[in-house]
């Protein structure tokens, strides 16, 4: 019976193979690239050395002087927006911490930060808790180094008004991985004084950051006490207050991490800078406490100035008229 209906359906078979046989050939002869005259209008292909128009970049996508697909590229677009938006970074060198010992310093990291009290962003505002924001991220250094120049050397406006920006229909294209920024972070020059140049040395070897989204020294205070303790000024908690700081897997994992410097508020701090931050009492309410404490110190000074030397005028006037008063009285008897 099988061999009947096979027999019977070999004719029907041939038949779909030859039809088949000229659909792919008339497919491939109507879509073929290697013919001019016969390739469609979108997939004929392009001379050497012409290059399409700029304006046919879509929007998503604008042109770029390096490769945007790249992972780099998209690390240093990211490493740009952190250090434009972030105003507390603290940078410490790590090597080679395993993914195990990496989750335990994060544990222990959320532990302290978790027992810090929510700060108040302005007087008057809801309390805002920062802890979950906090985060500790592996930062690649070379992808950080181009940032870091763009942040500080690349201006947008400038490069706009320059006549050798290429320009589309919609402006020019100034981006963080356009060609003009590449030209003048190529060409700009570094003076000792800027930030990078003073980052620069600490910028050596794998690189973790800590990123807190707000200037907190009472965060700070947290974080290092977990991360680089100083006895005395930030100490690590007890064993008894909180055992897992001593699981030896985080101790290896500590071990690994140094604490090189910071940035805070566009400026570079060291180790002992960064130590003063995170060592001013009560946070930003008492940073703003000594702030008008200040002020008023000084408008007391001014104050006390100012009628010292009124009162001293005051004194020697009344001291002339007493003088005056008496020896008119005492003259008095003696014409009578």
């Amino acid at each position: 019976m099988t061999r009947i209906l096979s027999r019977a359906a070999r004719p029907c078979l041939r038949r779909l193979s030859v039809e088949a046989t000229h659909v792919r050939g008339a497919f491939a002869h109507n879509f073929s690239t290697s013919d001019a005259q016969h390739a469609s209008p979108g997939l004929r292909a392009v001379p050497e050395g012409a290059q399409p128009p700029i304006d046919f970049a879509p929007v998503t996508k604008p042109p770029s002087a390096r490769p945007i697909d790249t992972r780099k590229s998209q690390m240093i677009r990211t490493y740009t927006s952190l250090l434009r938006t972030t105003p507390l970074i603290l940078f410490f060198q790590h090597s080679n911490l395993t993914a195990v010992e990496w989750a335990a310093v994060r544990r222990e990291l959320k532990k302290a930060l978790d027992g810090v009290a929510p700060m108040t962003a302005a007087p008057g505002a809801e309390p805002l808790d920062l802890s979950p924001r906090v985060q500790l991220q592996v930062l690649r250094t070379n992808m950080l180094n181009v940032a870091l120049k763009l942040v500080e050397f690349y201006n947008p406006e400038v490069a706009a008004s320059s006549t050798s920006t290429k320009r589309t229909s919609k402006g020019p294209i100034v981006h963080d991985l356009s060609e003009a920024a590449y030209e003048q972070v190529k060409n700009a020059e570094i003076s000792p004084e800027s930030a990078y140049a003073q980052i620069e040395p600490l910028m050596v070897g794998p690189l973790a950051g800590l990123i807190i989204p707000a200037v907190s020294p009472a965060h700070v205070a947290a974080a290092l006490s977990v991360l680089a303790p100083v006895p005395g000024k930030f100490p690590a908690p007890t064993r008894k207050k909180n055992p897992g700081y001593y699981d030896p897997i985080f101790q290896n994992g500590l071990a690994k991490l140094m604490l090189i410097g910071g940035r805070i508020e566009g400026k570079v701090f060291d180790q002992a800078g960064v130590h003063w931050v995170g060592g001013i009492e009560g946070g930003i309410d008492g940073l703003r406490a000594q702030l008008v404490a200040i002020l008023q110190g000084a408008g007391l000074g001014i104050t006390s100035t100012l009628e010292g030397g009124s009162r001293s005028l005051w004194l020697a006037l009344e001291g002339r008229k007493e003088q005056l008063e008496g020896e008119s009285k005492g003259e008095a008897p003696t014409s009578s």
